[in-house]
């Protein structure tokens, strides 16, 4: 049985940093693109970033040049390091992994799917 498990979220207040951590089971991930995606309160869920089997790396017009999208296959994870956090970033950010290799950047790309771990940004 496949499962996705996201951690590292919390509260932070503006300026600051999180790393989040997604680890998979149930299967290797090694071959697959990997992503997270957010949705905050009232907003439907959107693309955030995505990492091919590769290590090419894909980002949101919003959190370019702040976040940055890692893997560690040998512990089958993926990684978020969030840095100048703003408040507009709140949201629950989820993990996602497709069956195939290359980024793609739609919900339904994404065959698997995490529950979420909440980010609270502070003014």
């Amino acid at each position: 049985q496949v499962q996705l498990v996201e951690s590292g979220g919390g509260l932070v207040q503006a300026g600051g940093s999180l790393r989040l951590s997604c680890a998979a089971s149930g299967r290797t991930f090694s071959s697959s693109a990997m992503g997270w995606f957010r949705q905050a309160p009232g907003k439907e869920r959107e693309f955030v970033a995505a990492i091919s089997w590769t290590n090419w790396a894909y980002y949101a017009d919003s959190v370019k040049g702040r976040f940055t999208i890692s893997r560690d296959n040998a512990k089958n994870a993926v990684y978020l390091q969030m840095n100048n956090l703003k408040p507009e970033d709140t949201a629950v950010y989820i993990c996602a992994a497709r069956d195939g290799g290359v980024v793609r950047f739609s919900l339904e790309d994404y065959a698997y799917w995490g529950q979420g771990t909440q980010v609270t940004v502070s003014s």
